[in-house]
């Protein structure tokens, strides 16, 4: 059986419905609200839990409250199969919560409390150690403190785990630590926060990725939205090219990333080809931006079965 970790956030997301995004100083009546599960180590979870295989498991490490919150998010993540044994909960800190404004245009702008995202120690990863050694893939983001991230990719690669490294929100990271990452999925903002350069075309996005590979990347994935995303890869074939996306029209961006990111390491776990895993992710992504909410909007394994 093929396993697959997640390691992350989770949060309660409140969503307010826009015509335009505000600017700074405006204020604007929301069209709609409405409370949603999110947190991007949940999300790629769920995306993992609904487009695996029969034959893979998807374990979630995170960190909740003792709150309402996180007993609806336990439940559902429930129904979707994930297995939940390594959850850790505290009493003196609520679940983590976001603030989401949705443009008329499916973007979004997002603020994040961390609450118990914040309680995710390395101490906590590091007695979670059995799991690395028993999952095939790890995929972790930066929505927890850097220290147990860092211990994450160290436990997954002294387990011979391979590590997906989705670097958002945007920070600068340490070479010790991309060392010890086998494919990077950054944005366009991300990729500029991580090399300094700022990406508007396929050549910048190379030039990116270049740097990525000097800091010890093998595979470098940027994600360029409808476009699709720009792959470079420093081992094998050594590809370098753009993977188009698919044209839909959006309604909600928000877990569009985590449904890709998800959705690549189903693909690369059930053997696919780094292209064909890339384009696995399309589909589900632009599938998910024609749905609201972040979870909610998720699509499920045979939903990728009709043409887009």
């Amino acid at each position: 059986m093929t396993r697959l970790l997640v390691i992350g956030s989770a949060n309660i997301d409140h969503v307010m419905e826009f015509d335009c995004l505000p600017k700074a100083g405006e204020t604007l009546m929301s069209e709609g609200y409405r409370i949603e599960h999110g947190g991007k180590g949940a999300n790629q979870a769920v995306a993992c839990a609904r487009l695996k295989g029969d034959e893979a498991e998807v374990s979630f490490i995170c960190a909740l409250g003792c709150d309402d919150a996180a007993d609806a998010m336990v439940n559902s993540w429930n129904q979707d199969g994930i297995a939940l044994e390594h959850i850790k909960q505290f009493e003196d800190v609520a679940t983590g919560s976001a603030m989401i404004f949705v443009g008329g245009n499916g973007e979004n702008s997002i603020g994040v409390a961390s609450g118990a995202n914040s309680r995710l120690s390395a101490e906590w990863i590091d007695e979670c150690e059995s799991v690395f050694e028993l999952s095939d893939s790890l995929i972790i983001q930066l929505e927890t403190p850097l220290a147990s991230v860092r211990a994450a990719l160290q436990q997954a690669r002294k387990h011979g785990c391979k590590t997906i490294l989705n670097p958002a929100p945007a920070a600068r990271l340490d070479d010790d630590l991309l060392s010890l990452v086998d494919i990077i999925t950054p944005n366009e903002t991300e990729a500029e926060a991580l090399t300094g350069v700022r990406v508007t075309d396929l050549e910048s996005a190379a030039n990116a990725a270049t740097a990525l590979h000097r800091s010890g990347v093998s595979v470098v994935i940027i994600t360029l939205g409808s476009q699709g995303a720009f792959l470079s890869e420093n081992t094998g074939e050594k590809f370098q090219g753009l993977i188009k996306g698919y044209q839909v029209t959006p309604v909600d961006t928000v877990a569009a990333g985590d449904t890709f990111n998800g959705a690549l390491m189903v693909g690369l776990s059930e053997g696919m080809e780094m292209k064909k895993a890339i384009d696995f992710a399309n589909q589900s992504a632009a599938i998910a931006v024609t749905r609201h909410g972040a979870q909610r909007g998720i699509p499920k394994r045979s939903e990728l079965d009709f043409s887009l």
